[in-house]
């Protein structure tokens, strides 16, 4: 007897008892999307931590800073790469400068390497002001971090200084008589980024202290007399690009404004010429160092699973490296626990759909005692007849699964759109991959099969002359 016999004959025998078939069919449908949605729930809750920690902090991005260590050495894979601090007794600060920045490109699974320069600046427009951290990058690592442009595009770097806003900034824009912000009073600050320039004041403390009238400098040596503080030099600067959002969006670079490095640096250079950069360290006696160290790096690695292994790394040299890894590896720690007892409670009911099948095969089996004799008697062979029963079994739990795989996407689609209304933001509460549905289905039809392979074994033990004379 050929496979396509047996498949006919098995699809045959289904359809004869319809009710039957169709309840027991019911059970894995059920069973199927239950286990299916339950997974679902799981998934869908890593994914949506996943996307919440690329947007406030990114899955691949290390921020390095300054700390404290001795000469170190560090494998990169094709060498052995050493930065040291002199004598250091591992109490010397070690900075982020443009040698660090070098040892840092030379780690193995670093994708980029970018300086970040943080100053504080005051921007005027018009009756509005707001102090603010302006971040000096690289071209090439602003468009490793992908920030989605509203408008514009991305700071150049043969182009004055021009500065990329997040899209919460317009909103913390001030009238200095009120002090007061959007998020009192309602009301959209009348200040233009794109199109109107901007008086930004990089010296804030001469700023502020001219403000003061009764602000002076002190007296100079072997005289006594004082004179008010200048006003510092104001830059005009136009904005050319805005990151997309709302005020109701909120991300990692929401309130950042980004510029080019270099030109921040000439810029900075020029404006305290001969004094210390706010921010900067100083040597003795108060006196600015000839190069400029940075606040931070940006440090791209080229794959999540290497994040670990980049920041022990950039630890060993005796930097501090701060990452999301520790809480993307508790996050998914915590998704697997959750998606092991959901999908535990959805096999509860998968396993009630095999009690079914096995009762109705075994409820065929007393039903076509008969007929089983019959087959016997004329020559099949055993295997043929376990054959026949398992994919009997094979065809309810795949009908079964394939129907609950189609219910299931309805159900996820229904708790998306709910979580959706509920949140006012596109949410993956429940999200099911294509390997879930193809592995729900493979599992259902093989549950099928092992509640009928016990049917199969008892239907080839009937004995054929006792199974002939059975009159049922």
């Amino acid at each position: 007897m050929g496979i396509m016999d047996l498949l006919r004959m098995s699809s045959n025998n289904l359809w004869k008892r319809k009710v039957r078939t169709f309840l027991t069919i019911l059970g894995v449908v059920i069973g199927t999307a239950s286990i299916v949605v339950m997974i679902s729930l799981g998934l869908g809750l890593n994914k949506a931590t996943l996307e919440d920690i690329e947007r406030y902090g990114g899955l691949t991005t290390i921020t390095v800073r300054a700390g404290y260590g001795n000469e170190v050495a560090v494998s990169n894979g094709g060498g052995m790469v050493v930065y040291s601090e002199g004598e250091s007794s591992g109490n010397e600060e070690k900075r982020v400068d443009d040698e660090a920045i070098k040892v840092l490109k030379s780690l193995e699974h670093v994708k980029t390497v970018s300086p970040v320069l943080e100053i504080y600046a005051l921007i005027k427009q018009g009756a509005y002001e707001n102090s603010l951290t302006i971040r000096g990058m690289d071209a090439e690592a602003m468009k490793g971090m992908k920030l989605e442009l509203g408008e514009g595009r991305l700071p150049q770097s043969d182009q004055p200084l021009e500065l990329l806003f997040g899209n919460q900034v317009l909103y913390e824009f001030y009238k200095p008589n009120s002090n007061q912000r959007y998020w009192q009073t309602g009301i959209v600050p009348d200040v233009d980024l794109m199109k109107k320039p901007l008086f930004v004041i990089f010296d804030t403390d001469a700023y502020y202290q001219s403000m003061d009238s009764n602000s002076k400098k002190g007296p100079e040596e072997g005289n006594g007399a004082t004179e008010k503080v200048k006003p510092p030099k104001k830059y005009m600067l136009n904005g050319c690009g805005v990151l997309a959002g709302g005020p109701d969006d909120y991300g990692q670079n929401a309130y950042n404004v980004f510029c080019d490095l270099e030109v921040l640096k000439s810029l900075l250079k020029k404006e305290f010429k001969n004094r210390v950069i706010p921010g900067q360290p100083t040597r003795g006696q108060g006196k600015p160092y000839k190069e400029i160290f940075y606040n931070s790096a940006f440090v791209e690695v080229d794959h999540m699973d290497n994040m670990k292994t980049v920041q022990t790394m950039i630890r060993d040299l005796g930097y501090q490296a701060d990452s999301n890894s520790e809480w993307i590896e508790s996050m998914q720690s915590q998704a697997r626990s959750t998606q092991a007892v959901l999908g535990g409670i959805g096999a509860v009911s998968l396993f009630v759909a095999a009690i079914g099948i096995t009762n109705t095969m075994m409820m065929s089996i007393y039903e076509r005692t008969k007929e089983i004799g019959i087959i016997k008697v004329l020559g099949c062979g055993l295997g043929n007849i376990r054959t026949m029963f398992l994919l009997e079994a094979g065809y309810i739990g795949f009908i079964g699964g394939a129907i609950g795989i189609g219910i299931s996407y309805g159900i996820s689609a229904a708790i998306n759109g709910v979580s959706s209304q509920s949140y006012g933001t596109m949410m993956s509460t429940s999200y099911i991959p294509l390997w879930l549905s193809g592995t729900g289905l493979a599992f259902a039809v093989l549950v099928g099969m092992i509640a009928g392979f016990f049917p199969a074994l008892r239907a080839m033990r009937l004995s054929p002359l006792a199974a002939i004379r059975n009159e049922s």
